[in-house]
């Protein structure tokens, strides 16, 4: 049977019902112009509930809106700046949780999809269509969705991989032609660059790097120019890769799995960077069951994980998706890339962050994490910390040892103060 064709975005959501579940695709293809129709059929509905990752634009901020209370809440597997200010006050909920654990969540039904979004290329020759820049845990809700709703824009890349739709198997279908959310570069600074060459300076010919996006991935890839042979298996990356691809630094030569692909889940980033991606088969774009499995990363030799994080205390541990008690973020797939990582033969996995924030205000280095913040890479985890200050290894070393050389990198305006702390909360002594 052939997918019913929509006049409307709000006529191509009308087949939800009450209280279905539904599953949006996330990053920089959520279908903006999918959510904006269902931001106004929701309310003829009740008790929805829209399970997403990390979604982005206009439509995005429109599903958390008051007057949707009661009929849609938000279900957040990853909390966006679209959702973050909803998730706090308790008008959309988080779920924490590895990324490489939520495609099997859906496929053991442990979470029901009834119906799921997308945004697709448009079909080819064959009646397939494409997820385009994003495939992470949307392509395990297509296989589970009850139906499919997709936005076909013609301005959406087919990418090679997992993201394989046939175009039959959609319930309804709306086309038009809508812009991608784009991400330009982000602004370096010399805090940034001197971290960005911290991290550099350990990264090593042959090595598999995983980084994301933002300024801190991007200072450490605009250090590598001189590397040789760099393979990516990473659950996403940006801009600050197409260089090191144009200048033969990126060949994926020795990688195990995959060799001489670049491995990801999703993009995000510039035009430039989804016109790379379009139609280009050396980028393969997997399912993060996989991309993310620690045995899938452990393969490649010299595996590389470079993550980022809001605090690191004197003992290790590593919060990454709160502030005390507000969620910012997620657990995404940091502890799957840094255990990977140090299984991998030759492989290390680095935090990385400037050493303080609120315009240097309060050390991002504390005693102890703030009330209520969450750890998402335990002490026993972490390997190498950098900031701008420097970089110190903690594999190994006991509380006393890392707790003195992670004072070492914070920020010098701090390092009295938390050398006080060390003794008088956790009894350590440097003397």
């Amino acid at each position: 049977m052939s997918p019913r064709i929509a006049c409307s975005p709000e006529d191509a959501v009308s087949s939800i019902k009450d209280d279905e579940a539904i599953w949006t695709h996330n990053m920089a293809a959520t279908p903006v112009v999918l959510l904006k129709g269902l931001a106004k059929h929701a309310l003829s509905r009740r008790n929805l509930t829209l399970m997403q990752l990390h979604t982005e634009g206009e439509g995005a901020e429109l599903m958390v809106s008051p007057e949707l209370r009661g009929h849609l809440r938000c279900r957040c597997y990853f909390v966006s700046a679209a959702t973050r200010k909803a998730v706090q006050r308790g008008d959309a909920d988080y779920v924490p949780m590895l990324l490489a654990e939520i495609p099997k969540l859906i496929r053991r039904g442990e979470q029901r999809v009834d119906t799921a979004i997308i945004q697709v290329s448009p079909p080819d020759a064959h009646g397939n269509c494409s997820l385009g820049i994003s495939v992470e845990a949307t392509h395990a809700a297509l296989e589970k969705a009850g139906k499919i709703i997709a936005h076909i824009n013609p301005n959406m890349p087919r990418t090679h991989g997992d993201g394989i739709v046939a175009y039959k198997d959609f319930h309804t279908v709306y086309e038009e032609a809508a812009p991608l959310s784009c991400h330009e570069p982000a602004a370096q600074s010399e805090i940034y660059k001197a971290i960005g060459q911290h991290v550099a300076d350990l990264v090593q010919d042959r090595d598999c790097i995983q980084t994301g996006i933002g300024a801190i991935p991007d200072a450490v890839l605009a250090c590598l120019g001189d590397r040789k042979d760099l393979g990516v298996h990473t659950e996403m990356f940006s801009d600050g890769v197409l260089p090191l691809v144009e200048k033969g630094v990126i060949t994926g030569a020795y990688k195990k799995n995959h060799a001489g692909k670049i491995v990801t889940s999703f993009v995000v980033g510039s035009q430039k960077l989804y016109d790379f991606v379009d139609d280009n088969p050396i980028v393969q774009f997997l399912d993060t069951e996989y991309v993310n499995d620690m045995r899938s990363i452990q393969r490649n030799p010299q595996a590389m994980s470079i993550n980022s994080a809001l605090q690191v205390d004197l003992t290790g541990q590593v919060s990454a998706d709160s502030m005390g008690t507000k969620i910012f973020s997620g657990f995404g797939g940091q502890i799957d890339f840094v255990r990977g990582a140090s299984l991998s033969e030759g492989g290390r996995g680095v935090i990385a962050l400037p050493s303080t924030a609120a315009g240097g205000t309060i050390s991002r280095i504390v005693t102890t994490l703030n009330d209520g913040a969450g750890v998402v890479t335990t002490r026993a985890h972490v390997h190498y910390v950098a900031t701008e200050y420097g970089i110190v290894s903690l594999r190994g070393r006991s509380l006393r040892e890392r707790s003195r050389d992670l004072i070492e990198i914070a920020h010098p305006d701090f390092r009295e103060a938390l050398n006080r702390e060390a003794f008088d909360k956790l009894r350590l002594s440097f003397n």
